[in-house]
């Protein structure tokens, strides 16, 4: 499997902009990718405090996103500002080509940035499928609970996306957090993250990155930059290593509360 990351700067609250942004890159991808990972709320920036930002699941957003899927034949993944009901998610979303959507919502909303007084947090960890891979979607605080992402039988899944607004006063904690992750799990993880300044006064320096079960760096960017890596992920690598070196036997699965899904 190839996973694309996007690194770019977001246009703070501008969904029309956003999405031509996303759109553009996107396309570049047909043929060259199979998922195409955005960073956290894409098509906002972190916008905390703006409601009317807000669309359904077959608003605009993902409308448009779905159609670049079709068209391209890549796969998008990412969150949106979702309304469902009276409640506002931070929703992710994993688009496949002429398929039907997938979505999560976060469940570990950040409480210093205001999150959790505008967002209602996720209650259920679902795992997507793609290709015949099985997909985990963590959304960037959630990176920080590993209880949360245990592949707790081994194979729950097989690989995690992480998209995410992480600032970079706090990126080397990013960096420690994402590639924990994929080792403790014996899994491979993608990560997307930005770059630039948005419109709460927050810099972000990009460390988007990619890692296999063993640590070894997959894909990775230079400091602040913007552009799109292309990661490949072979799966077959990954069931030998599992074959191999089961550490999943050895779980304290006792402890762990078991998951909905």
């Amino acid at each position: 499997m190839r996973v694309a990351v996007l690194q770019y700067p977001i246009v703070w609250g501008d969904v029309r902009k956003n999405i031509s942004l996303a759109v553009e890159r996107i396309a570049a991808l047909a043929g060259k990718a199979d998922i195409a990972l955005l960073p956290e709320m894409f098509s906002t920036g972190f916008c905390v405090d703006r409601p009317e930002l807000a669309e359904p699941v077959d608003g605009y957003t993902i409308t448009t996103m779905q159609q670049v899927a079709d068209e391209s034949g890549v796969a998008i993944a990412g969150t949106f500002i979702c309304r469902d009901g009276n409640k506002l998610f931070n929703r992710g979303f994993l688009l496949t080509p002429h398929d039907l959507p997938q979505f999560t919502d976060k469940r570990h909303l950040y409480a210093t940035g205001g999150e959790d007084r505008f967002f209602t947090p996720g209650a259920k960890r679902k795992i997507f499928t793609f290709q015949g891979v099985k997909i985990l979607m963590l959304i960037c605080y959630d990176v920080r609970f590993p209880v949360w992402a245990r592949n707790v039988w081994g194979d729950d899944y097989d690989l995690i996306l992480v998209s995410a607004n992480w600032p970079e006063a706090r990126v080397k904690m990013w960096d420690i957090l994402v590639a924990s992750r994929a080792v403790e799990n014996q899994c491979y993880i993608v990560a997307a993250n930005l770059v630039g300044d948005d419109g709460a006064g927050w810099h972000y320096n990009g460390h988007s990155v990619a890692y296999d079960t063993r640590m070894n760096e997959l894909l990775g960017f230079a400091d602040n930059e913007a552009g799109t890596r292309i990661a490949d992920l072979p799966m077959p690598v990954l069931k030998h290593y599992r074959e191999a070196l089961p550490l999943w036997r050895d779980t304290d699965r006792t402890m762990i509360r078991p998951l909905e899904q």
